[in-house]
């Protein structure tokens, strides 16, 4: 499987349906998902997969595995991914790590990674990361890569999404 890119503890690679076990410990996981609008169930969990795949045929990129470069053990997921953020579609970085691998940098590091990926590889004059405002643990990481708040706004799914961004340095 060729990697996306590395960092150094990690490597990045697209997914494939092998990963399922290793990314539903992840989404299925309540306490790291309690901020998503719904839980994940091996239906949802093999969509996820099926859809980045979607993604990297059609887009170039997508949610990568994030895998620990000493064992190649999958962790999480963290990639590029166009989303509806207040009804524009914009490149956002997102990032899900399993729980008993939070608080190490993972997140952090991966996402990193991706944004340099994204300003090397893409046209976008900014990336974004959203969640639901309440996910203190995502906006730290957003922040710690960079992002700034640039806006709250009302929504169905959320309640109150928070919106960060950082621009491409010219």
């Amino acid at each position: 499987m060729k990697m996306i890119m590395e960092t150094e503890r990690l490597f990045l690679r697209k997914m494939n349906m092998e990963d399922y076990d290793a990314l539903y410990l992840v989404l299925a996981d309540q306490d790291i998902m309690r901020h998503y609008p719904y839980t994940f169930d091996e239906r949802r969990v093999r969509s996820w997969i099926e859809r980045n795949i979607e993604r990297y045929r059609k887009d170039g990129f997508g949610l990568w595995a994030v895998c620990l470069k000493d064992t190649g053990e999958m962790i999480g997921d963290c990639g590029l991914t166009l989303q509806d953020i207040e009804g524009e579609m914009l490149p956002e970085i997102g990032y899900h790590i399993r729980r008993d691998r939070q608080r190490k940098g993972y997140a952090k590091e991966a996402a990193k990674a991706v944004m340099d990926w994204a300003f090397m590889n893409t046209d976008y004059p900014a990336l974004y990361s959203y969640c639901k405002y309440t996910n203190e643990a995502s906006i730290r990481t957003a922040e710690s890569i960079g992002m700034q708040f640039d806006r709250e706004y009302p929504d169905e799914a959320n309640g109150m999404t928070h919106v960060s961004v950082i621009y491409r340095r010219t």
